[in-house]
């Protein structure tokens, strides 16, 4: 059925990939992020350390890490639908579960492992993993539309959990959450394909001959030497690139998931109220939409590494708000904070699957992606660890704000040494040579 469904409307049914892609992150990703809601209360009813606490969060990014070459290697094997059903059963399981913690070590099990492993599989992550393979012309731009949907989540869900919070307590919220994931996400999961000639479709929805779109393809590559070898996870890794590329996003994350935890937290410390910051971690997400569609289409036409770039400048732009607020707790601070490291620093994610897909292109892209995943969920656990150890130590964010602020800075030298765009063109440029 879906194959006739493909051949009939072979243009459609990639941006039908891609709004399954959407509905599956706007749901799968703010699971993940939902901790950071879940925090104030569950700090008020037991009284635990930040550091312990928040520990959770990051304990699920090390227990994403070190599952991320298995989902790769699974993606390669199986497809998206096998990988996507896993992380909505890991959701699920982990939310609904957490509504019984009582102790340090359920958090962990639960909203730790259980929701950071399966939100990975809903994730950047392994949506990455297949969706480059089906655009070429638009891909910053399709992935860039699909992303957006987890702040289009954020706007709908957050809002809404906090008032679950506030009304019914967490654990209610959790629970609701949980069931909402299971009965929305399966159905959609068996619309996934892992790349279009599955369906005896092309990228972008060409209906020429497949030697026709393959030759279109090598419009784009600019170093013919390097897109010639069948990339391998061993061969990947003996080079430089590879290792620039773990680094940039291991910085990127880094900065990326050190606010998103705690700024809820640290705001209401610095005099807002808690619906206040609620809707400034939603906002955040939501302003991210037009930020990162914007992005993505311009990535296609200058470049991935520009986008790059100006989305760490968005962090660093972020960080700064942060760290006058105190001084200045004005609602117009905030907004610029919202906008800045929404619309700008969320722009990473339009490009955080073209890139190395563009460098290391090939049947074995899933187990490279997977691996350079252990770096970036390794950043992703560390920033909101290490901000909530010194914040332990010192009473203060300042100094873990201003080392995120370096990351950003690393972030964007490692990818411009990585260099995607000396190995394949992107549209736009490919027009102008």
């Amino acid at each position: 059925m879906l194959s006739r469904l493909a051949r009939r409307l072979p243009f459609y049914y990639g941006w039908l990939v891609v709004a399954v892609v959407f509905v599956t992150m706007a749901i799968g990703v703010n699971a993940r992020t939902a901790f950071s809601l879940f925090y104030p209360p569950i700090l008020a009813e037991f009284g635990w350390d930040r550091a312990v606490t928040a520990g959770a969060f990051s304990f699920g990014f090390l227990v994403s890490a070190f599952l991320s070459p298995l989902f790769g290697r699974m993606m390669d094997a199986r497809g998206p639908r096998t990988v996507t059903l896993l992380g909505i059963a890991a959701t699920t399981a982990g939310l609904m579960l957490a509504s019984w913690s009582g102790k340090p070590w359920h958090l962990y099990a639960t909203l730790g492992a259980l929701v950071g492993a399966g939100s990975v599989c809903l994730g950047y992550s392994c949506q990455a993993l297949f969706l480059p393979a089906w655009f070429v012309r638009r891909r910053g731009l399709a992935m860039s539309v699909a992303f957006s949907g987890v702040g289009i989540g954020s706007i709908v869900l957050l809002p809404l959990l906090q008032w679950t919070i506030e009304r019914w307590g967490w654990r209610t919220a959790c629970m609701a959450l949980g069931l909402f994931t299971l009965v929305l996400l399966v159905p959609l999961a068996l619309l996934l394909r892992r790349r279009p000639e599955d369906l005896g479709l092309q990228p972008d929805g060409d209906t020429g001959t497949a030697s026709a779109a393959a030759a279109a393809r090598q419009a784009y590559v600019v170093d013919a030497a390097w897109v010639a070898v069948e990339w391998t996870l061993a061969r990947a890794v003996r080079t430089t690139r590879y290792w620039w590329l773990a680094l940039g996003y291991a910085t990127g994350l880094f900065a990326w998931y050190l606010v998103q935890v705690h700024q809820t937290k640290y705001l209401v410390e610095v005099g807002f109220t808690p619906y206040e910051a609620a809707w400034a971690l939603g906002w955040v997400s939501f302003a991210g939409v037009p930020g990162q569609i914007a992005l993505g289409q311009l990535s296609d036409r200058i470049g991935r590494e520009i986008v790059w770039t100006i989305g760490a400048s968005g962090f660093v732009a972020t960080y700064a708000a942060l760290l006058v607020l105190p001084a200045y707790p004005s609602m117009a601070l905030l907004v610029v904070m919202v906008l800045v490291q929404g619309a700008l620093g969320y722009g990473l994610s339009s490009v955080f699957g073209a890139i190395p897909a563009e460098i290391f292109e090939g049947r074995h892209y899933g187990a490279i992606f997977g691996t350079l995943m252990l770096a970036a969920l390794g950043g992703a656990a560390a920033g909101p660890w290490l901000a909530g150890l010194l914040h332990d130590r010192t009473g203060s964010y300042v100094s873990a704000f201003w080392i995120a602020i370096g990351a950003s800075v690393v972030s964007v030298i490692a990818i411009w040494f990585a260099a995607p765009g000396k190995v394949r063109a992107v549209a736009g440029r490919v027009a102008r040579r």
